[in-house]
């Protein structure tokens, strides 16, 4: 995939983040659903702004890789969170733990390339 397209990813959770932090804190009554919201939102922002970091730190196809895996499981955890607010069958909470995983999945996979150091870039492709 292209480097061009993780930054727009990253940009468009951004974008979800903000619109849905801002209906939860301006048209949402029910206190469960502006939790689950907020929850994401809380979740989302934070790794958008790690992806932009971790891309000027290292820029590597396995770092991508890692970066894509926190970036996907952001999206997907927050929301989940954000279709069960809007009333989604309780079964869709099935899938936070997906994004969760992924996102723990990355960090731990850019833990590895931050200790291997550039020992692995002469296998990056």
């Amino acid at each position: 995939m292209q480097p061009r397209y993780l930054p727009a990813f990253a940009a468009a959770n951004a974008v979800i983040a903000l619109a849905f932090g801002t209906f939860a804190a301006h048209g949402i009554r029910d206190g469960q659903a502006r939790d689950w919201i907020m929850t994401g939102v809380m979740f989302q922002l934070p790794h958008v702004a790690a992806v932009f970091a971790l891309l000027a730190w290292r820029n590597t196809p396995m770092m991508r890789s890692a970066i894509w895996a926190i970036s996907i499981g952001s999206c997907i955890f927050a929301l989940d969170l954000d279709l069960l607010a809007l009333g989604a069958p309780r079964w869709v909470a099935a899938f936070a733990p997906l994004g969760g995983t992924s996102m723990m999945i990355g960090w731990l996979a850019i833990i590895f390339l931050a200790w291997a150091g550039n020992r692995l870039d002469r296998f990056d492709i």
